[in-house]
């Protein structure tokens, strides 16, 4: 008889054995969907029915998966050794080695603007996570870009399309969760989904997705473009749009083609749209009335979202990393504020959006080089985030957050804290996430930081609250807790924000 090294793990499909170093164990690359591609492309995921065995039987999960394909991005590696694969829904699941069985599970959503990313980029290593708060992590990869978030409908034979399969990817991940995760030690009554980015926008939607109840059972939306969605009509422009660039409009054409071509393709529109209509995304979740029946941001802010606690937040200064990379994504110049602005009243008549000088006042005390990076800040970030905190409140304990921390290099240069900033505090991979950013020192401060999120966070998933000195929200006292140096926490933190912007909830349908 074989015998079998490493930790084995009974799953639907099988024995899948994994890595154990003494500290974590790590189970990598485990497939819970079959390849998304022929006739699945553009369809909704099918969950996995079989893996590649070794003679002994079981399924060897010791290396990550293949990544969704993308443009290259040289700023965000996927890994080492990582390669890019329409087949590419795979997951991994990290936990402490001496774990007890029946731990909170916390299910990760990466971001990348819904074109970038992988569960296996190197700020998403799990061990200092589940080792500080003992808790059963899952990492996933779904379908990005066009071949996550292309609704083809309005195309000639697009009616056998299912729109928003990336969103679809995560529920089956979820589903997966729920069906295996207690053969590694995870209790499946105990999920906290969170995400960062693109992510966050991801938790944000299936908070408002009626077949995402009793799928997960905590949240976390860490800089979530909440607003930043759209409905059939601009889900029509974008799939003209695609379908022009590839020289093909048929549903069974565009199956058809090779992938490059699709990435190549979709590159293109992703550059294009922001550019010409300031503060709007190529690709993301479609407001499909079916999976997705409305708007998300009007959905939570109505408090008519899944009723789990949530923690929601940004950092101060989302913005700063687009201008630095001069992102089309950010609408930070005058003209192109000026721009959506005048979009937003053309898509929204029925709405009162705000006048731009009234918006203006609420930047009295900002330099007038940063007005522009406020501004869209707050329009693609903070303001998304206030209005779905108010209206989640009223369901479920809610729990908002800004996170202000920068060290003094990023402070010098002007970038502070950027998007993205948070995510290697939480993880704890400090030198894989923020390792330039000490060389003008701030390494024992963040690493205190560090402790202290993971922390909250961990405890949050634990069914704790996040921390004794951080109040839920309520709309009496919009209380807010200041990550930085000291957390503080700070009561109508976004009062001048909420006076310029309005409580009316903004998107771009």
């Amino acid at each position: 008889m074989t015998t079998i090294a490493g930790p084995v793990a009974s799953t639907t499909t099988g024995e899948v054995v994994g890595d154990d170093n003494g500290r974590v164990t790590v189970w990598k690359g485990i497939r819970y969907g079959e390849a998304p591609t022929g006739a699945l492309r553009w369809a909704a995921p099918v969950a996995a029915h079989d893996a590649v065995r070794d003679p002994d039987g079981v399924v060897r999960a010791t290396s990550f998966g293949a990544a969704a394909p993308q443009p290259v991005n040289k700023v965000m590696p996927l890994g080492d050794g990582v390669r890019t694969d329409e087949d590419c829904l795979f997951l991994n699941v990290w936990r402490r080695s001496d774990a007890a069985e029946g731990r909170p599970v916390m299910v990760w959503l990466h971001g990348g603007a819904y074109t970038f990313g992988a569960a296996s980029q190197a700020v998403y290593d799990g061990t200092s996570l589940v080792s500080t708060g003992d808790v059963v992590l899952v990492t996933i990869n779904y379908r990005l870009g066009a071949l996550g978030f292309l609704d083809l409908r309005s195309l000639p034979g697009g009616e056998e399309a299912e729109p928003n399969p990336a969103l679809r990817d995560v529920l089956l991940a979820l589903r997966w969760v729920q069906d295996n995760i207690r053969a590694f030690g995870g209790d499946p009554d105990r999920v906290t989904l969170f995400g960062e980015s693109a992510g966050g926008g991801l938790v944000t939607a299936l908070l408002a997705t009626p077949s995402a109840a009793g799928l997960f059972h905590r949240a976390i939306a860490e800089s979530a473009p909440a607003s930043s969605m759209y409905g059939g009509a601009r889900a029509a422009t974008v799939a003209s749009r695609f379908a022009d660039e590839v020289g093909a409009s048929r549903l069974d054409e565009l199956r058809a083609l090779p992938v490059e071509t699709i990435v190549a393709a979709a590159a293109r529109v992703y550059d294009a749209v922001p550019r010409e209509r300031p503060g709007t995304l190529a690709f993301a979740p479609v407001v499909d009335g079916d999976l997705l029946p409305e708007h998300p941001i009007t959905v939570l802010s109505e408090g008519r979202g899944l009723p789990v606690p949530l923690i929601i937040g940004t950092n101060r200064d989302e913005a700063t990393l687009f201008r630095y990379m001069n992102s089309p994504l950010m609408p930070i110049g005058a003209d192109a504020i000026e721009q959506m602005f005048t979009t937003m009243r053309e898509e929204q008549p029925e709405l009162p959006s705000p006048d731009l000088e009234q918006v203006l006042a609420a930047y009295t005390k900002v330099k007038r080089r940063s007005l522009g990076v406020g501004i869209a800040r707050d329009i693609g970030f903070r303001m998304p985030t206030v209005w779905l905190a108010s209206g989640h409140s009223s369901v479920a304990p809610t729990y908002l957050y800004r996170f202000d921390h920068a060290t003094p290099l990023m402070n010098l240069t002007g970038i502070g804290a950027a998007h993205g900033a948070e995510l290697a505090y939480v993880w704890g991979t400090l030198d894989a996430g923020a390792g330039p950013a000490f060389r003008l020192g701030g390494r024992r401060t963040a690493e205190r930081i560090s402790k202290r999120m993971q922390r909250r966070w961990t405890d949050f998933a634990n069914g704790r609250p996040p921390g004794d000195d951080w109040p839920a929200y309520d709309t009496r006292s919009r209380t807010s807790l200041v990550i930085d140096t000291k957390d503080r926490v700070v009561e109508n933190l976004d009062a001048a924000l909420r006076t310029g912007w309005g409580d009316t909830v903004l998107s771009f349908r």
